[in-house]
């Protein structure tokens, strides 16, 4: 080999090799189920998705939400995948769906559960937009998409507890990271008890707690029929969405990647919606608990004087509750609040 061929051969190699080495961003997937969860096969699908968009990612199962997220802050994953309890630190506007009561519906005494996900999906539609672009940043952060995961119900041990009133004094599951939370169980006058995602089904199914709130979709994988026992239920009354949010570092990713990734997640809303559909039947009929029409209409009433008085105290965006409520009203109208100045921040 002569020497210029051998010199433009080196030089290749010598640019080539960042290249090799260069690693593809790692997403950290929270699931309480790890890689048999629903939530991480939806990462697989969204892996093979973007890759089709010219994007290569690694995805990496983290079965405690916590340390998914410690890892994300301290830069050892370049994206994570967490419920908006945990990412509201990153984009506290995103995380407006998941407060209390903010898309709940009551249509004369009865839950608009359709009209409620129709919230949902116009809030999620927004933000997935082009036009809703520069809310989804917040410094280096980026969320790259929200993912309902349905309705949060109360789980009682006894069927008794059928009102907020008759909660008091009980001892209520509060995670120990959403202060909220916990200020928003005394005021019921129910005893919060601090938990996480990593117990609080066990703190539950081992009567450590009277009372839990989850989504229908953690009903069969956590068993939580061991804490409804004989005597439980299910309250059929949505206190709020929870949702899945991905999370970006802003300068981990091309500038394009963010909006691909925000279209191709709300996309697949149809279809998530139908698995949370599936997962409330999965609770037996008998063990669901009906609030009377005027219960329902109370509690619309005190979540909405809840979440402004979080809000007020620094705990949720106000820019969201207002963007919700614009939202809420222009599904239903003749709500009482929407002539109303509450929330018109």
């Amino acid at each position: 080999m002569n020497m210029k061929k051998a010199l433009t051969l080196a030089a290749l190699a010598v640019v080539a090799l960042p290249m090799a080495q260069a690693a593809k961003p790692k997403f950290c997937i929270y699931d309480p189920l790890g890689t048999t969860g629903e939530g991480y096969r939806a990462a697989k699908d969204y892996q093979v998705a973007m890759q089709k968009h010219g994007y290569e990612i690694d995805i990496k199962s983290y079965l405690d939400e916590r340390v998914a997220v410690e890892d994300f802050r301290t830069g050892q994953c370049d994206g994570v995948m967490a419920t908006a309890l945990r990412t509201r630190q990153f984009n506290s506007l995103s995380a407006s769906m998941d407060t209390v009561g903010a898309a709940t519906i009551v249509r004369k005494g009865k839950i608009d559960f359709e009209g409620s996900m129709e919230v949902v999906r116009r809030f999620i539609g927004t933000l997935s937009s082009p036009k809703g672009a520069e809310l989804m940043k917040q410094g280096n952060f980026e969320i790259a998409g929200i993912i309902p995961l349905g309705a949060v119900y109360p789980f009682v041990n006894d069927r008794s507890i059928d009102t907020l009133e008759k909660a008091a004094g009980k001892r209520v599951a509060a995670f120990d990271y959403d202060k909220a939370q916990a200020q928003l169980i005394q005021r019921v006058g129910a005893r919060p008890v601090s938990v996480d995602v990593t117990n609080f089904s066990s703190m539950f199914n081992n009567n450590n707690v009277d009372v839990i709130m989850a989504p229908s979709i953690v009903y069969k994988p956590l068993e939580l029929h061991k804490g409804l026992g004989t005597k439980g239920g299910v309250g059929r009354f949505p206190l709020t969405i929870i949702t899945y949010q991905l999370v970006l570092r802003g300068d981990k990713f091309p500038d394009a990647f963010g909006q691909k990734s925000r279209e191709y997640v709300f996309s697949q809303f149809n279809e998530v919606v139908e698995v949370i559909k599936r997962a409330d039947k999965d609770i037996p009929e008998k063990l669901w608990i009906d609030p009377t029409p005027a219960d329902n209409e109370r509690y619309v009433t005190l979540m909405r004087e809840g979440r402004i008085e979080m809000a007020e105290k620094g705990f949720y965006d106000k820019k969201g509750l207002k963007l919700v409520k614009k939202i809420r009203c222009s599904v239903y109208p003749e709500a009482s609040d929407c002539t109303q100045p509450t929330e018109n921040w």
